[in-house]
Formats: structure tokens, C-alpha cells, sequence
């Protein structure tokens, strides 16, 4: 969307859209899997939806909107493939409640000022610090994109209540990625084969971002 010239304002909420579609299929494919966990996912949920509306109803100039987004990117994705090429194997310890609640709240607000729904703000932190498994991650950040995007919507639709009109177009590509990918990623992908992909499809969105601010 960056890079066809979609307006911040725009952008923002057509991506919160998209992540509901797309989050929506990869909960129930990593929920079949068995790859989700409750105590995980709901002291981050109820931190970050709050913050994710609150996110969600300001808007960031376009600018340094572009920019936040992909310094958090590019970050993120060094994080993916710091972690893929590190084969060494790490006592899971989940984190206390306190800092899943902080944790929470951060990530809410970023996702509703962005527009990422979350998941890449999640993801690397809990694979760098060892809190989950790399599988029972993906499908809690699914479930978690999926909330902070409905949250982050809301918000951003009483602020500008306006969405483009190719959004249907875009959210049946989004579905047929998300089948695709969610299949693979629940399933069929080694770990560190999911890490490199990431990192490689989040560093590309984020040099995209800033060459484009």
C-alpha cells in the first residue's frame, strides 16, 4: 500500500481490516493444531485491546508513520533471523504476569498507531526471550492480531470513518494468502524455516516503508 501511494489514514485502517480476515483463519488453523495457549494469550489480550483502541483512534502524520513502522520492522525481522540461525535449544520460561501485562499494553498501542495488528511486536519478543515455543507463538499472536485489529479498527474508524474501495478485492487476495500461509505455517514448515521466511517478507515491508516515507 506504501508503495501505490495509499495514504496513512487510508492504509491504516485497510490493514486492520485485512489482519481480521487473515487472523481469523490462522486461529482456527493453529487452534486445530494444537498450537495456541489461553494462559499466553489473555493477560496479553486484555493489556492490549484497551491501548489498541486508543491507538487505533490517532492518527501519526504520514511521515514519521512510515518511518515508526519500518524501523519496528526491520528490527523485528534481525530478531527472526538472529533466532533462525541460532539452532541452539532454550528452556522455555514463561514470562510473570506483570510483564505479559506491560508487554500487553505496548504492543496494543503500537498496533493501533500502525496498523500491524501486533503479531510482529509479539512474535520476535517472545522468541528472543524464550517465553513460548516458536508454534504456540504464531498462533497466540494470531488470536492477538486478531483482537488488537478489531480494536485498532474500531478506533480508527470513529476518527475517520473512511475505508478505500478496493478493500473487498485486497481482503479475497488476504484470504487465499492467509489459507496458504496459515496451512504451512501450522503444519508443514520446520521453525527455522518459518523465522527466515518472516524476517525476509518483514524486512522487505520495512525498508519499503522507510524508502517510501
Amino acid at each position: 500500500m506504501a508503495l501505490f501511494g495509499v495514504a496513512p489514514a487510508i492504509m491504516k485502517p485497510a490493514a486492520l481490516t485485512l489482519n481480521i480476515l487473515v487472523a481469523l483463519i490462522a486461529v482456527v488453523k493453529y487452534t486445530r493444531a494444537g498450537h495456541f495457549s489461553g494462559p499466553v494469550f489473555w493477560p496479553l489480550a486484555l493489556a492490549s485491546a484497551p491501548f489498541a483502541f486508543i491507538g487505533g483512534h490517532y492518527a501519526l502524520p504520514g511521515a514519521v508513520y512510515k518511518v515508526l513502522v519500518g524501523i519496528i520492522l526491520l528490527y523485528a525481522a534481525w530478531q527472526l533471523w538472529r533466532s533462525a540461525a541460532d539452532n541452539a535449544t532454550r528452556e522455555i520460561k514463561p514470562p510473570p504476569m506483570i510483564l505479559k501485562v506491560i508487554s500487553g499494553a505496548g504492543i496494543g498501542l503500537l498496533s493501533g498507531l500502525t496498523g500491524v495488528g501486533g503479531g510482529i511486536f509479539f512474535s520476535p519478543l517472545f522468541v528472543f526471550k524464550g517465553w513460548a515455543e516458536l508454534r504456540q507463538i504464531s498462533g497466540v499472536a494470531a488470536a492477538l492480531i486478531l483482537v488488537n485489529s478489531i480494536a485498532g479498527l474500531l478506533g480508527s474508524l470513529l476518527a475517520i470513518p473512511r475505508l478505500p474501495d478496493a478493500l473487498p478485492v485486497w481482503g479475497v487476495a488476504a484470504v487465499i494468502g492467509g489459507l496458504i500461509g496459515s496451512e504451512y505455517g501450522s503444519r508443514r514448515l520446520a521453525n527455522p524455516t518459518i523465522k527466515c521466511l518472516l524476517a525476509i517478507v518483514v524486512a522487505i515491508a520495512g525498508c519499503k516503508m522507510i524508502f517510501t516515507a
